[in-house]
């Protein structure tokens, strides 16, 4: 694998695109944040070419997520370009991620490692769902209650520990709050469950950051919110969305809502960064 470098980065894109479900994050991540500067998303890129055409692209964010796109199977190669960068974890899809997490030969215990079901959804094909309330920005929500919720949403989906909670509820929050990523559903004033974007292109999104608190689950509260904020995301151009699912009763939601599944999606998150040595 060579380094990508600017006049590289078409190509780079154009082979995403190819697979935009796929490389939601690494290409929402290129095309803001791109190959320089000090954002945490910014990304470093290797790449295969065999006859002429890339054949696989190896992506790195500044903050040491590792995103491989390796249809050629060279694991090996991979892990060879990441040797001395410090790597936080690895995301994308199960046969990719898991056979270079071997080849990296981490010794880190995971804080996370998960296999999740990965799903996708034509929006014209979206089911709309009935029940109380209205959708509006995360912003218009309370913002206590929401860091509520965060603080829940990431002890039970990321596995952090106690300490790290705090920090990530903020960060995420005024990530959210800046973005413009997150919605809420509201029934009154009482907020009844959250749904985001993680990624978004002007063709797809990648739903992250649904949440409902224990005490109001099971009355499909989710699977509306989620699909008023689809709704919204089809009325405004986007033809497709995905996602990958934490648990069966979030992949049961989704079905409701209309999504395929389509794949196996791997989450892995180190305690703490690790320098590769493979």
């Amino acid at each position: 694998m060579i380094l990508a470098e600017a006049q590289d980065l078409p190509e780079v894109d154009s082979f995403l695109a190819a697979r935009t479900h796929l490389a939601m994050f690494p290409l929402s991540n290129l095309r803001q944040h791109g190959i320089a500067g000090d954002h945490p998303h910014r990304l470093t890129l290797w790449m295969t070419r065999q006859n002429g055409a890339l054949t696989d692209v190896l992506a790195l964010s500044a903050a040491g997520m590792v995103m491989p796109l390796l249809p050629s199977g060279d694991f090996t190669a991979a892990a060879a370009v990441l040797r001395g960068h410090s790597l936080t974890g690895l995301i994308g899809a199960q046969d990719w991620v898991r056979p270079l997490q071997a080849a990296l030969r981490l010794t880190s215990a995971p804080m996370l490692d998960r296999d999740e079901p990965h799903f996708l959804l034509t929006l014209a094909d979206l089911v709309p769902q009935p029940g109380p309330g209205e959708l509006v920005p995360l912003a218009q929500a309370p913002e206590a209650e929401i860091k509520c919720w965060l603080a829940a949403y990431v002890a039970e989906t990321m596995n952090a520990p106690a300490d790290k909670i705090p920090s990530e509820v903020e960060s995420r929050y005024d990530r959210y709050m800046k973005a413009a990523t997150h919605m809420c559903l509201i029934d009154g004033d009482r907020p009844l469950s959250m749904t985001g974007f993680n990624a978004r292109l002007p063709d797809m999104v990648q739903i992250g950051g649904v949440f409902t608190p224990p005490e109001l689950r099971g009355q499909g509260l989710a699977r509306r919110a989620l699909a008023l904020h689809l709704a919204q995301a089809r009325d405004a151009g986007v033809t497709q969305a995905t996602l990958f699912a934490a648990s069966e009763a979030a992949a049961s939601a989704y079905r409701a809502v209309g999504f395929q599944h389509v794949g196996q999606w791997t989450l892995l998150l180190l305690p703490e960064p690790e320098v590769a040595h493979a």
